[in-house]
């Protein structure tokens, strides 16, 4: 942004700050001819700023620019954190060694994101391969098509090593004084895990928000669990974890590829039930006069629904009964539907004050 000009006289000092082009009152373009611009210059800036990032990493000129490594002068001079440095310059040396890639990122085939994840994953071997996905998929969806890839063309026993080589869990403090995890871990043990915070989430009364009338966030709801399962422990709890095992391969319940020798491996200890799909793929109906559905219900009604069908999200989900089971008296799956617990409480809220 230009200083700002300053007008004077007698009685009077002005001052004027010049607008910045893009946001230029004369530009009368809609945002997103406006917003697409800016993508583009900030890819094409993205790009040369990765490329240099590595040659400046293999030269001596970080040497002698007295820094202790490219990384923390890179991030002196762009003001940014060391790490993100680090991973500009891990980027740009996988380019080097991946030339389709590096040509698809140069042209503007696939964004930064894109890259990013490819280069972690691409060897001489797949490279063409992720590269055809990476064109096919947004980058949101890249990360979920890789592991089915791998899944589909590696051994059981070389996934099962690749995964065990790439667990971790790191930790850093926030300016705020909170502590950041982040975890890898096996999609088994991810399961699991999930299945307990979830289990703690939905049989705890949710605490305060960020203030006493606010409800809190399902976030705030899930690291309660964690401090919950750190001071009492697991205690009791029971929870399932849902593995589909279909002709295309074995998932858990949210679609994440599990390796098939993990499956065995938890065939000895389970407990297993069987959903029956017919001939049109269509999971088979269950019955019974209960108030509660069972857990073969629960299960037909998810495979069914997936989600919550009035707002789409995959957790905290509950079965609602419609109609209600005291007009009905009976708890049959066509007549339940996946709702997540606020649209449930919702829905049951319209209705008491319509009546």
């Amino acid at each position: 942004m230009a200083p700002p000009h300053t007008q004077s006289d007698d009685s009077l000092v002005v001052e004027t700050l010049e607008v910045p082009t893009i946001l230029a009152a004369s530009d009368t373009r809609p945002l997103v001819d406006r917003l697409h611009e800016a993508a583009q210059t900030w890819a094409s800036s993205q790009h040369t700023l990765i490329v240099l990032a590595a040659e400046f990493a293999n030269s001596i000129e970080w040497v002698t620019a007295g820094s202790p490594t490219p990384a923390h002068w890179l991030a002196e001079a762009a003001d940014i954190e060391t790490c993100t440095a680090r991973e500009w310059i891990r980027i740009g040396r996988k380019l080097a060694e991946f030339t389709a890639i590096a040509q698809a990122y140069a042209d503007a085939e696939i964004s930064y994101s894109k890259v990013r994840t490819l280069t972690r994953h691409a060897s001489a071997d797949n490279e063409a391969a992720l590269l055809d996905l990476a064109r096919k998929c947004p980058a949101s969806d890249l990360g979920r098509a890789i592991a089915y890839w791998l899944k589909q063309n590696s051994s059981p026993e070389e996934l099962d090593a690749l995964q065990h080589s790439q667990r971790s869990m790191k930790w850093r403090i926030e300016p705020d004084g909170m502590v950041l995890f982040s975890l890898r871990l096996k999609p088994i043990v991810a399961g699991m895990l999930i299945a307990v915070l979830t289990t703690l989430v939905m049989r705890s009364k949710p605490r305060g928000g960020t203030s006493p009338d606010a409800w809190p966030t399902l976030a705030q709801q899930h690291a309660d669990a964690v401090e919950q399962l750190l001071s009492d422990g697991p205690g009791n709890i029971d929870t399932e974890l849902v593995v589909h095992v279909r002709g295309d391969g074995a998932t858990l319940d949210d679609g994440t590829p599990i390796n098939d020798s993990a499956v065995a491996k938890l065939l000895p200890e389970s407990f297993i039930r069987a959903l029956i799909h017919d001939s049109e793929g269509n999971p088979i109906d269950a019955t019974n006069r209960r108030r509660h559905p069972t857990t073969r219900q629960k299960r037909l009604v998810k495979e069914r629904d997936r989600n919550c069908i009035d707002c789409g999200r995959d957790d905290l989900l509950e079965y609602d009964h419609e109609p209600a089971y005291e007009q009905s008296r009976h708890t049959i799956t066509s007549e339940l539907r996946l709702r997540c617990a606020p649209c449930h409480q919702k829905r049951h809220a319209i209705e008491a004050e319509s009546m």
